[in-house]
């Protein structure tokens, strides 16, 4: 700007006055990519960061400044840390998102004291309200400049004449309305950190720190009494860089020696090594997801249910493996054999509402448990077109039917497949004892001449 260059000038027109001018092609991808790691990189303060485009960021340090020493040291910290790694920055500490962002980019960086709000943005312009250009030029031209100048308006004349939205920006960049960032990640549940005098880079150093974090956090979940889901270590490299890890539990929990062998089983898995670079100077863990964990009276023998036992075991495949790796099976809302159940991760709770049929105690299954996919043909006689079956040949044998149960009918589903046919399924069983579940795939003369069997599954 010193050498006459503005915002909006032509390329033409800034290299006449600046010859040996070095341009750049405007990246804005690159731009948003870079604004999120920096916003990676603020976690260290606090874990909710919420973006403010194109060049900016809004950090809610409520109950968190007290850790780094208070909110004047907090913001000395985050400007020191950009600034060494080469960016123009300004911050500003105040009570409501809008009066900091305000201030950070119109008036006086700086702390305000509570309350100073409406005081400390008198003298800015009415650009810091973020109005259309339309709003900014009505404004202007009935001599309203400053937000002082329109913090001694009545509200309802001023409302009548440029709209609500001015004066509900004007209440919130003076603290007086309060609204809500919208985070990039979630507020954890809990959390705990570890902060390192000087970095460190030692794989033990860093997991007896993951250790202490592990207990500090199965303390406060214990206080509340729930246990963890989902658990995340965050680890701040001192050069900016935030590696993150995850894991997730089939069951809350909050046993810190199981939290630790989950991290670092899946520490072990990474592909990516964990780089420390030049080290970290933080360690957080945090409890992404929490449940209500009621304490469990241990079986008198020592050992530990099986059900635990299984929960244990998939945990540890998900750290290992990948959640989308380890799945399990869970009942379809469907009357469709075909779709009576289906693949879901098997540390995914609540996946499925539908519960697996079960028969009465005097009756037999009534779906096999080996199914064929696809059904396989058969060549069936029977002594009517639409009634049981006699005998079948299947695999070159032919089975003599001693006993058959049926026919259940079963329609397509008319959203997925209107044209199939209707099936009627028998369960048989043959003079060897072998149980058979057949089906007649089409109603006779209606839907299919001469009949079609098939047999879709073997019962135990």
């Amino acid at each position: 700007m010193a050498l006459g260059l503005r915002p909006g000038q032509t390329l033409a027109d800034a290299r006449a006055r600046i010859p040996h001018l070095v341009v750049e092609d405007h990246d804005p991808a690159a731009d948003a990519a870079l604004l999120h790691r920096m916003a990676g990189a603020c976690d260290r303060w606090t874990p909710l960061v919420a973006l403010d485009p194109p060049d900016g960021l809004i950090l809610d340090v409520t109950g968190c400044a007290h850790l780094v020493g208070g909110e004047a040291e907090l913001r000395a910290q985050s400007l020191r840390r950009f600034r060494h790694a080469g960016f123009s920055v300004c911050a500003t500490i105040a009570g409501t998102p809008d009066a900091a962002r305000a201030l950070a980019r119109f008036g006086r960086a700086g702390t305000v004291p509570p309350g100073g709000e409406a005081e400390a943005v008198r003298a800015l312009p009415v650009a810091a309200l973020g109005l259309e250009q339309d709003t900014r030029a009505a404004l202007a031209l009935a001599g309203l400049k400053r937000l002082g100048d329109l913090a001694g308006l009545p509200s309802r004349p001023l409302a009548a004449r440029f709209g609500e939205e001015p004066g509900r920006r004007l209440r919130r960049v003076q603290g007086l309305e309060d609204r809500r960032i919208t985070p990039l990640r979630p507020r954890p549940a809990c959390w705990a950190d570890e902060v390192f005098a000087d970095p460190v880079a030692h794989r033990p150093a860093i997991a007896a720190a993951l250790q202490r974090l592990a207990g500090r956090v199965a303390d406060r979940l214990e206080a509340e009494g729930r246990g963890g889901r989902a658990f995340e270590a965050s680890f701040f490299r001192s050069d900016g860089a935030v590696r993150r890890i995850g894991i997730r539990t089939g069951r809350p929990q909050r046993d810190p020696d199981t939290i630790l062998r989950l991290l670092r089983e899946r520490l072990d898995a990474l592909a990516d090594p964990l780089d420390p670079g030049f080290g970290f100077d933080r360690v957080r863990l945090a409890v992404a997801a929490a449940e209500p964990l009621e304490p469990r009276q241990p079986r008198l023998d020592g050992e530990a249910d099986h059900e635990d036992a299984v929960s244990d075991l998939v945990d540890r495949l998900v750290a290992r493996l990948g959640a989308a790796r380890v799945l399990r099976f869970v009942a379809a809302d469907t009357h469709d054999p075909l779709r009576s159940s289906r693949l879901v991760p098997a540390a995914e709770p609540g996946a499925s509402s539908a519960p697996w049929p079960v028969p009465e105690p005097s009756e037999p299954p009534a779906r096999p448990l080996h199914l064929f996919d696809p059904p396989q043909a058969v060549e069936a006689l029977a002594e009517v077109p639409d009634g049981p079956p006699l005998r079948f040949r299947w695999q070159g044998v032919l089975h003599t039917i001693v006993h058959a149960e049926g026919p259940e009918r079963i329609a397509p589903e008319w959203w997925r497949d209107p044209d199939a046919p209707t099936r009627d399924y028998y369960r048989v069983e043959d003079a060897q004892g072998g149980r058979f579940w057949l089906y007649r795939a089409g109603l006779y003369d209606r839907e299919t001449g001469p009949p079609r069997w098939y047999l879709h599954g073997l019962f135990a």
